[in-house]
């Protein structure tokens, strides 16, 4: 089998990851012939390298580089990183790597085409502005800033005021429900709220002002909240529709109160605060109880994304920057880092596919995008839709292509390759909320092989251990663990004083190794394959079974728009129970059952064919877009799902419940 792309040996010489690896081998007295080598040393000698990426990367910190005591208390949970260290989150962002006024820092897009552009020196007076009166308001470190926005400009801007003082920022989109915004709101306890009038999805608009809209019930079941700031998104908001909100104030009477506290007067005070500092509140999106409330550091946010932006994607000053994501996933948190490369950020808002299906390579092409970021669901809706931009727009400037969210399959590989772009670097990557950035992603120096994530990130001594905490060998599927700390771990949860849920959502299956829920198992060629979640993996005869594979198989039928599959119990076993989307036309009769079944003991094995096969027209996904097993399982089991807000489609639920075809 041959690479689906290999990296050109002059761009390799020139890659940021290749002169790290050049600076590393000096320090290190050593030749450092390959990744592989560059990894172990970065894992062996973990205070050196994060010491490195440091300076690397140019953070903006006191001591300057770093401090003498890098880590401390080397174990998981305790690690204690950079102890010497005093940093502002949004200082280092505003800085840009140096970026000029005039240049554009954000982009914003919307449905049917609506842009408008902030350059950084515009940013940085917005910040300065909302963060004067922030401050005059007796806002300070160690109180909490809430966005229930759009992927606008101003929930940028908002965010990095509240960092610049020493605020820890949660967001939440716009189109969450109201009980599952209170479950996340409610635990954080914000002092103030921001919101937009309302977003626009699918050529609909939704107000979330007025009296249709969340904003207010919201305020009533959140008692901490002190004012509440309106952003016109949507058009001009009322006067009347602010007053009506409990500490209602307009976007353009902030920065009014900005102006007249002094901000363009003066230079932005930045708050110096230790590594650890708090800085976001990210939340899970499972379905098996309310949120988890992750604290994430300063320090460890900023390090790890600039370790894997400049090392891992090759980003640099003057690039543009674009990754679909709503305030409800980390992704936006991790775009929003980009500043800190002086890329410019192209912001999207509304639904991928309207008023068409390539809307969003209308954008690529028309935003001179050089790094594009999208779901592996997006991509493989794509291929099912037909769309060939590589044929329809000019994508030349797409050099790196960036895939999350879910595992992506090998044919969405093939896709991007022959139907996008057949130059640019496309980067599986992998991690998540709970530790806001990778485990495993892409390498710019490396080929990219069919159905694999390139390489375990810098700094991460990634394993895959069987059931007994063993090591697991190439091809040997297992769980995905971290055996050694990483400055990007969580602070802890709130509301968890002692430590014993953090503890309990990653140490209790391995003591002293962070336990991170994937089914995967190494390639021989250093990458990874991940097969889902492993607390949704199948067991049928007590093997072990990744939903992946069997998703990989039958969405290649044209006939299968989308699938999920679960174990359900049965006569003291398990048995596998697939559920398809079908195109509009299609029937699930016995010739297509038998069609999937063969393609899945085919492409798979014989363990993975499905015992009972059921049509259905939507299925459950969380509202980052990953499709839930385990909310469909307790479904099919009768037993009712816990965290229904985590879902952007509960009403999908109903169509699992109470079949025939499944009776016991």
């Amino acid at each position: 089998m041959q690479p689906l792309w290999t990296p050109d040996a002059q761009a390799v010489a020139r890659t940021q990851l290749e002169d790290f690896r050049a600076r590393v081998a000096a320090c290190a007295g050593r030749a450092l012939p390959d990744y592989a080598a560059l990894h172990r040393w970065s894992v062996e000698e973990r205070a050196a390298f994060w010491r490195l990426v440091w300076q690397q990367c140019g953070v903006l910190g006191t001591p300057a580089d770093g401090g003498e005591r890098v880590l401390e208390n080397d174990r998981m949970p305790g690690a204690r990183w950079f102890g010497d260290a005093r940093l502002n989150f949004a200082r280092n962002l505003l800085h840009g790597a140096g970026a000029p006024d005039a240049r554009e820092a954000l982009v914003f897009r919307g449905e049917g085409g609506a842009r408008r552009a902030l350059r950084w020196g515009e940013l940085r007076r917005d910040v300065a502005r909302v963060a004067a009166a922030m401050r005059a308001a007796g806002l300070g470190p160690g109180d909490r800033v809430a966005g229930f926005l759009p992927n606008i400009p101003e929930a940028v801007v908002a965010m990095l005021a509240a960092a610049s003082l020493g605020c820890s920022w949660s967001s939440a989109s716009p189109d969450f429900g109201l009980r599952g915004v209170v479950d996340r709101f409610g635990q954080v306890a914000p002092r103030w709220l921001l919101c937009a009038d309302g977003y626009r999805y699918g050529g609909r608009v939704f107000a979330s002002t007025g009296s249709e809209g969340r904003v207010a019930p919201m305020l009533d079941a959140l008692p901490s909240v002190e004012r509440c700031v309106v952003i016109p998104f949507l058009g001009e908001v009322s006067a009347s529709d602010v007053a009506t909100l409990r500490g209602g104030q307009h976007w353009d009477e902030l920065l009014a109160e900005g102006r007249a506290a002094g901000a363009d007067a003066r230079p932005p005070a930045f708050e110096e605060l230790p590594f650890d500092h708090p800085l976001y509140v990210l939340f899970s999106s499972g379905t098996t109880g309310r949120p988890k409330c992750i604290v994430h550091g300063a320090g460890g946010t900023l390090l790890k994304h600039l370790e894997e932006q400049r090392l891992h994607v090759d980003l640099r000053p003057g690039e543009r920057l674009f990754y679909f994501t709503t305030l409800g996933w980390m992704m936006w948190n991790w775009l929003a880092s980009g500043l800190a490369s002086g890329a410019t950020l192209v912001l999207y808002d509304g639904s991928p596919f309207h008023p068409e299906a390539d809307a969003l390579f209308d954008v690529a092409e028309q935003e001179r995008v050089d790094v594009f970021g999208v779901s592996a669901k997006y991509l493989d809706a794509c291929a099912k839709a037909g769309l060939a931009p590589a044929r329809t727009h000019d994508l030349r400037r797409v050099r790196s292509v960036l895939s999350t969210g879910s595992p992506l399959a090998p044919e969405s590989f093939d896709y991007v390759y022959e139907k996008v772009t057949p130059h640019a670097h496309l980067a599986s990557i992998s991690g998540g909320t709970d530790i806001c950035g990778c485990f495993v992603l892409g390498n710019p120096t490396a080929p990219v092989w069919r159905g694999e994530i390139q390489s375990p990130a810098l700094g991460m001594a990634v394993e895959v251990f069987d059931g007994e905490g063993r090591a697991l060998g190439v091809g040997e599927p297992g769980e995905l663990v971290c055996t050694r700390a990483f400055p990007s771990m969580p602070l802890g949860f709130l509301d968890d004083p002692d430590g014993r849920r953090y503890h309990a959502a990653y140490f209790d299956r391995y003591p002293g190794v962070w336990h991170h829920g994937d089914f995967v198992a190494r390639t021989a060629h250093g990458g990874f394959v991940i097969s889902g979640r492993s607390d949704a993996v199948l067991n049928p005869g007590g093997v072990r079974i990744g939903t992946a594979e069997i998703y990989r198989q039958v969405e290649r039928l044209d006939e299968v728009v989308e699938s999920i599959a679960v174990g359900q119990q049965w006569q003291g076993d398990v048995r596998v129970v697939l559920f398809v989307v079908l195109r509009p036309g299609s029937v699930l009769d016995d010739a297509l059952e038998a069609r999937i079944r063969d393609a899945v003991r085919r492409g798979a094995s014989p363990r993975h064919v499905p015992a009972r096969i059921v049509a259905v027209p939507d299925i459950p996904r969380t509202r980052s877009g990953k499709i839930t097993e385990l909310a469909v399982r307790d479904v099919v089991h009768g037993r009712a799902v816990a965290n229904v807000e985590a879902l952007a489609n509960p009403e999908a639920l109903a169509h699992f419940r109470d079949r025939p075809e499944l009776a016991v």
